[in-house]
């Protein structure tokens, strides 16, 4: 009798402790964002003040964790992401490379696709650029140009999305680009070394020497307010309406109470004073796009991407 008293005991002590396990409320150890990217970018300032601010309302320890691994893949960031525990305390910030295309290019650990958004926050001002004296102004000129001239083009490298979106636009406008090679660093010296007659770079690249470039396409969702006249790659061409975009992405089990907690203070803290000041200084998009908005522009891309590969196929 006594010992089936301990045994009852027991098991129902077994089953507070889990209960209360289970009971506990999220976040209660630190939370890591990680960035499949070096330090310095917009994605990683703009994350960093995320984390903040998510330290500051719920006192628990959040940090930013800087994990590159290359516009193309393999991602080691999000491959940590992915194989963390679907808890929530393992956030990816990630470039539209990753939930668009990292499932579909043979990376295993995240196949088939391991992400689901809590919302995008950032378009990066990408641009298409050019000398401010090149005998072109506009695509169409460029494309008429390069019929009879070479036009050296400058990237950042083939797998990025705006070098696609470059190429596939030279395509479908009819011409070929004279040579193309990508560099570490596409600014001011760039154009003015003649190591490149078009780059494909962030507008605060070239903005010390705005004045001396021309902007011939910003591939963005919108235009840039800096670069008001420069239309947007879907205004030139409505196949290749995309942008280079970063939002907060989690475990596809994560759940939806945990999710709601991260969203609420990166919601608020993009909308911040600070952060829209980054996009004035930038010329970035910095905005809240929701979780149901987010994946439907991620189908969007997926779509996209795959004719802008049909294209350069």
């Amino acid at each position: 009798m006594l010992k089936n008293k301990l045994i009852g005991g027991a098991l129902a002590l077994s089953m507070a402790a889990v209960g209360g396990a289970a009971m506990a409320e999220y976040p209660e150890k630190p939370v890591s964002f990680v960035v499949p990217w070096p330090p310095g970018d917009l994605e990683d300032v703009l994350t960093r003040m995320i984390a903040e601010d998510f330290q500051e309302e719920y006192g628990v320890s959040a940090a930013v964790v800087n994990k590159p691994g290359g516009g193309g893949g393999p991602f080691p960031g999000a491959i940590e992401v992915a194989n963390a525990p679907a808890d929530g305390y393992t956030v990816g910030s990630f470039v539209i490379g990753v939930p668009v295309v990292g499932h579909q290019i043979g990376i295993d650990d995240l196949t088939p696709a391991k992400f689901e958004p809590l919302g995008i926050f950032l378009t990066y001002p990408f641009v298409i650029a050019t000398s401010a004296d090149a005998p072109y102004s506009t695509v169409d000129e460029l494309a008429e140009y390069a019929q009879e001239n070479d036009v050296a083009l400058g990237h950042f490298g083939d797998p990025l999305t705006p070098t696609q979106v470059t190429k596939a636009m030279a395509v479908n406008k009819g011409f070929e680009w004279g040579s193309d090679a990508a560099f570490d660093a596409l600014d001011c010296n760039t154009l003015a070394s003649g190591d490149a007659d078009v780059i494909n770079t962030t507008l605060q690249l070239v903005l010390p020497c705005l004045d001396d470039v021309k902007v011939l396409v910003s591939i963005t969702d919108e235009r840039i307010s800096l670069v008001p006249d420069a239309p947007t790659a879907g205004e030139v061409d409505p196949e290749l309406d995309i942008a280079l975009w970063n939002g907060l992405f989690v475990h596809k089990d994560t759940p939806q109470d945990v999710r709601d907690k991260i969203t609420a203070v990166a919601k608020e803290t993009v909308m911040s004073e600070r952060a829209q000041n980054v996009a004035k200084e930038t010329g970035a998009l910095v905005y809240w796009q929701g979780a149901e908005e987010s994946a439907e522009r991620v189908k969007r891309n997926i779509e996209t991407v795959e004719k802008i590969q049909g294209l350069l196929e």
